[in-house]
């Protein structure tokens, strides 16, 4: 784990890559600088927990670099994969208590963390970013609403090829027309998990996919798009 503090507030946010995309967006220069005197960075390796389910929820993050996984678990220790998180992602519950799951890092990841007592007292202030987090809520379970129809109706193949296109336009490689080398950042067994299906499924869906000419397999992580047109058509 490594935190650092910038030795100058606006140059802290302007350096940002995922500022114009993030829930800080909206606000002015202003009101940045006032945010960033809440704020730290802070890495994190692969593995490290951030938020514990259950636990009191006392950060909140956006996510600037890296991909997280939510997580659940059952009366009898499974985990359950809720989702995955991507840069520009927004990571706990403002003005809630406790917090409705955990949060992994699948890869190093960086973030910018709030304490969530300061952060909340900064959005009542700040209606403009008050609203756009109301905005980020919605979406998101509009996105999540979606997605869990969507894999209700869809077969193996579908999910398979939904999840990889999912995958590409989350981190940034889905430029339509061009072949996309993907660095999965989960294991066969966690998409498995995601998509409600076995590991056996999975494995066998991407050899399909790879014969037909869709994506190529270099390694068991790496996944390079060769038709995403094709994808998409499986897809559905």
């Amino acid at each position: 784990m490594q935190d650092t503090q910038p030795s100058r507030p606006r140059n802290f946010c302007d350096s940002c890559a995922i500022r114009n995309r993030a829930i800080c967006g909206e606000l002015d220069e202003r009101e940045i600088d006032l945010l960033n005197t809440i704020g730290r960075r802070r890495t994190l390796a692969a593995g490290e927990q951030l938020m514990w389910e259950g636990d009191e929820a006392v950060l909140v993050a956006n996510v600037i670099e890296g991909v997280l996984k939510l997580s659940s678990h059952s009366a009898d220790g499974k985990e359950q994969i809720l989702g995955l998180v991507y840069p520009s992602d927004f990571l706990g519950r403002p003005f809630g208590e406790t917090s409705p799951y955990g949060v992994e890092a699948l890869t190093e990841a960086q973030i910018c963390v709030f304490e969530r007592a300061d952060f909340d007292r900064f959005a009542r202030e700040h209606p403009r970013l008050e609203h756009k987090l109301l905005e980020r809520t919605l979406g998101e379970l509009d996105r999540t609403r979606r997605w869990m129809l969507l894999l209700g109706r869809m077969n193996a193949e579908q999910k398979v090829a939904s999840f990889l296109i999912e995958m590409a336009d989350r981190l940034g490689n889905g430029a339509a027309g061009a072949q996309t080398s993907l660095l999965l950042p989960v294991s066969r067994q966690q998409i498995a998990d995601v998509l409600g299906l076995t590991i056996e499924t999975v494995s066998r869906q991407l050899t399909r996919l790879r014969s037909a000419g869709a994506i190529e397999l270099p390694s068991r992580r790496e996944i390079i798009l060769r038709d995403r047109a094709d994808l998409e058509l499986r897809a559905g």
